[in-house]
């Protein structure tokens, strides 16, 4: 027997997912993201393998004027001293899917080897956004670094997001680890002792 769900993606086999001898036929939905290219020398996001979780940001530096022309050749390159932070455009709006918002994380390799990541650590960019994504670049290095134009600079990938009812209560449930915060689950060993 065999059953199609789509928008699911399986942890089993390439052809299915195998519950109690039955198998399903998954086969994951799509989602199509509207981008708009907003100046002439703005890259198309990419992934580098197709199984990627996320899709790269590039640099777009050669714009000289909010959806403008490309500048001179000095303007594709930005410095970003130690500890600073810079906005880096990438010359792209989106219209995101209803039900959805984008995650951009730091690319690791840019975040380990130069220190230069999102500066609010993961941006959220909220689905009814239409303007162009901008990066704020920090680095967290004591060097400065060069950022050129067409650079990946970090990545995002679309979420679902919940609807949400807020509600105000007097008592909440109790668990085992009630109140205790940061640490306590690693604090026992100590308290013991």
């Amino acid at each position: 027997m065999k059953l199609n769900i789509s928008g699911i993606i399986p942890n089993g086999t390439k052809n299915g997912l195998k519950i109690n001898n039955l198998l399903l036929d998954i086969k994951p939905s799509a989602l199509n993201l509207k981008i708009k290219l907003l100046t002439d020398t703005a890259k198309m996001p990419k992934k580098s393998h197709p199984t990627d979780a996320c899709f790269d940001f590039y640099a777009d530096l050669m714009s000289d004027s909010k959806y403008g022309h490309p500048a001179n050749e000095e303007a594709s390159i930005f410095y970003i001293k130690p500890h600073e932070t810079k906005m880096i455009r990438t010359g792209l709006a989106f219209e995101i899917p209803h039900g959805y918002w984008m995650a951009i994380f730091a690319r690791s390799g840019l975040a380990s080897k130069q220190g230069l990541r999102p500066a609010q650590g993961v941006p959220v960019i909220d689905e009814p956004y239409r303007g162009e994504i901008m990066i704020p670049l920090h680095n967290d290095s004591d060097e400065t670094r060069i950022i050129h134009h067409g650079d990946r600079i970090c990545q995002f990938t679309l979420l679902p997001y919940f609807d949400t009812n807020l509600i105000q209560v007097d008592e909440l449930s109790e668990t085992d680890r009630s109140k205790n915060g940061f640490g306590s689950t690693g604090m026992k060993w100590y308290i013991q002792h």
